[in-house]
């Protein structure tokens, strides 16, 4: 036993030069991933690339949805504070209505109800706000999917690399690196690349939670603000 596990680890040293080898024979960056995409079996090293692409559309989509959603709430919360002193409570509205995100959609829904007094109005800024928090987190369940599959996939096809080289191991009856070095790198380059994979998308997907958050946030601070401002120009009757 100790003498197979010896001769694994030189099989994948050998594995990782004649990886080594060939990039640095290889003419650019594409070229070398273009090479590892093949060596590595390309029906699995596909569906992981597959995942990447996927992930990647939901991230890059995800992003500019909440670039688009985010507003400046102070200003926001002022413009619609200066039409509440006038007691222009429809021009409060007007301005909430003319401004994208979710924010202003909040806010706006909380104006709506203010003439049914501050309970109807702290209800209808919870109720909505609910929604517009699942349209914000909409399409990251895709996400982690994706960086949940991405290693495993990766990892499938480690154990069957590792299966091809035991079973020329068996055929051949030889413990030759020549024998088994195809399928431990192909072991070797899945594993890698469902690792990036998934660490690529993980990134993205803390980036687009920490967004998230920071909106939620912003919303939760301005709903407040909102009501407070209505109290105090005595808005509700």
């Amino acid at each position: 036993m100790r003498h197979l596990f010896k001769t694994l680890a030189a099989l994948t040293l050998v594995a990782f030069s004649t990886a080594d080898l060939a990039a640095q024979d290889s003419s650019g960056g594409f070229q070398i991933l273009k090479k590892y995409f093949i060596d590595g079996d390309w029906r699995f090293m596909a569906v992981v690339l597959i995942c990447l692409i996927l992930g990647l559309a939901f991230c890059i989509e995800r992003i500019i949805t909440l670039n688009l959603a985010s507003t400046n709430t102070d200003k926001l919360l002022s413009r619609i504070g200066e039409r509440l002193e006038e007691g222009d409570v429809e021009g409060a509205k007007e301005v909430a209505k003319s401004t994208a995100g979710p924010t202003a959609s909040v806010l706006y829904e909380g104006l709506r109800h203010s003439s049914e007094g501050p309970d109807a109005v702290e209800k209808a800024i919870v109720s909505y706000g609910s929604v517009q928090m699942g349209l914000l987190e909409r399409g990251l369940v895709w996400i982690s999917l994706f960086i949940a599959i991405a290693p495993m996939l990766g990892f499938m096809g480690t154990v069957i690399g590792m299966i091809q080289a035991f079973n020329k191991i068996e055929t051949v009856g030889d413990l030759s690196p020549a024998v088994v070095a195809g399928g431990i790198k192909v072991a070797l380059l899945t594993t890698v690349f469902g690792l990036v994979v998934a660490i690529v998308l993980q990134i993205l997907y803390n980036y687009i939670v920490n967004k998230i958050d920071g909106i939620v946030n912003r919303m939760e601070d301005a709903s407040i603000a909102l009501v407070d401002t209505m109290a105090t120009n005595k808005v509700f009757k």
